[in-house]
């Protein structure tokens, strides 16, 4: 195949150590839906990580491993789940290709989700709510499933024009990375996945401006990840309750600044909503 002189083909890095980064971090991430992966999965992740499989040929042994599989068995499903799209995110985090589009954010979904949902790369066509642990079961008022591709045209435009040098610190960087990341979020435009999705999204465009991502965060924190998500798009008026950026931010000050806010769970739950109202 022909190529300009000037160009280099990317083929999988060498780093091992980068390798079992990408690793975990997709792994990690799919603990947002409480999904873990299969020992299959943990050692051809190992000889991916050695240099013994492409990812490729990883992907072809999963499929023909889960053809042996009964699917309707709920766990099988669910490893299943975990071990494809966990493949698929450090596939997609190692490639430094990126394009700053509602299309991508739609073709990364396409790509993890393939053959596990049939709506994979499609925004729905439906309204969803979601009851939430730390909300004791409320929800996020999501986008109207008619607006999703106005929204994203919106949000997409102002963060394109919007210029960084205008910022006067790193604290303003941080929140504005933050409210851009929860609104993209808040439209959740598709059935499932979108909080894996909106990680890798970000990830891959925090990197193209020349971030350094700890990805210990997502491998380690990403349910507080999406949880602090809820908080910053959550209200309830009546009980005092606002939508907050605060653990948002403390997130991100770690992911990209080497901070080392405490960040728990459990600071999550909004006591008001549990109290009795007797």
């Amino acid at each position: 195949m022909y190529i300009e002189e000037n160009y280099i083909i990317e083929n999988e890095t060498t780093d091992s150590n980068k390798k079992r980064e990408y690793w975990e971090t997709g792994i990690g991430l799919n603990k947002v839906d409480n999904l873990e992966p299969s020992k299959y999965l943990l050692d051809l992740s190992k000889k991916n990580i050695n240099g013994e499989l492409k990812y490729y040929e990883i992907e072809d042994l999963l499929k023909t491993y889960y053809e042996t599989k009964n699917i309707s068995d709920e766990k099988t499903r669910n490893e299943k789940e975990c071990d494809l799209v966990s493949l698929r995110i450090a596939n997609i985090l190692e490639d430094k290709s990126f394009g700053f589009s509602p299309i991508t954010l739609k073709n990364i979904h396409k790509y993890l989700f393939k053959d596990i949902y049939d709506f994979a790369g499609k925004y729905r066509n439906y309204n969803i709510t979601k009851k939430e642990d730390i909300l004791n079961g409320d929800t996020v008022k999501y986008v109207n499933y008619q607006e999703i591709e106005s929204y994203y045209e919106y949000d997409f435009k102002e963060e394109k024009e919007f210029d960084y040098s205008k910022l006067k610190n790193n604290d303003e960087l941080i929140e504005h990375i933050v409210k851009f990341t929860s609104s993209i979020w808040q439209v959740h435009a598709f059935g499932e996945g979108n909080t894996r999705t909106t990680a890798v999204f970000i990830e891959k465009y925090l990197n193209s401006m020349g971030f350094n991502v700890n990805n210990d965060m997502f491998k380690n924190k990403s349910l507080y990840f999406r949880n602090a998500l809820v908080r910053s798009n959550y209200g309830n008026i009546p009980k005092g309750i606002y939508p907050t950026f605060d653990y948002l931010i403390m997130f991100f000050e770690n992911l990209l600044q080497g901070k080392n806010n405490r960040l728990e769970n459990k600071d999550l739950y909004i006591k008001e909503l549990f109290e009795n109202n007797n």
